[in-house]
């Protein structure tokens, strides 16, 4: 890890299968459930639960930007941690499979069928826009 200054807390975004970033930011921005949040060194301990959505670990020359399906964003004096279900950088989604799931959600929603399960298909929906908000942030910021 690397050492830390005044202005940046340690930040580690670790899932189920890998550790994706581990850092340092001056800010840390995620979807937790009731809100967003943003940490910033100093900031009080807090254990919070985050649905799916953004992580962006911003720096003056920087931001690194990761998709989680949720889980949850523990605060410590000196560390950040995202414990996700699943994670990844922005750079590896795969916009045409988040384009179809999210077509797939909607047909689903917009027929009138007993047998479709509305709240897998709104969870569906909510993943692939997440997914797809998550890549456009990112290329906003790389230019």
């Amino acid at each position: 890890m690397m050492k830390k200054d005044a202005k940046t807390i340690a930040v580690s975004v670790v899932s189920a299968e890998d550790s994706i970033y581990d850092g340092e930011g001056e800010l840390i921005v995620v979807s937790a459930d009731k809100g967003e949040l943003g940490i910033k060194p100093g900031h009080a301990p807090l254990l919070a639960s985050l649905k799916p959505g953004q992580v962006r670990v911003v720096n003056d020359d920087s931001e690194e930007v990761f998709y989680i399906s949720g889980g949850f964003l523990e605060v410590q004096p000196n560390q950040v941690t995202v414990l996700a279900d699943t994670a990844q950088r922005a750079s590896n989604i795969d916009e045409a499979g988040a384009l179809e799931a999210q077509a797939r959600a909607e047909k689903m929603l917009s027929d009138k069928q007993d047998n479709i399960d509305y709240e897998a298909a709104r969870k569906e929906l909510a993943r692939a826009a997440a997914l797809l908000a998550t890549l456009r942030r990112s290329r906003r910021e790389r230019g």
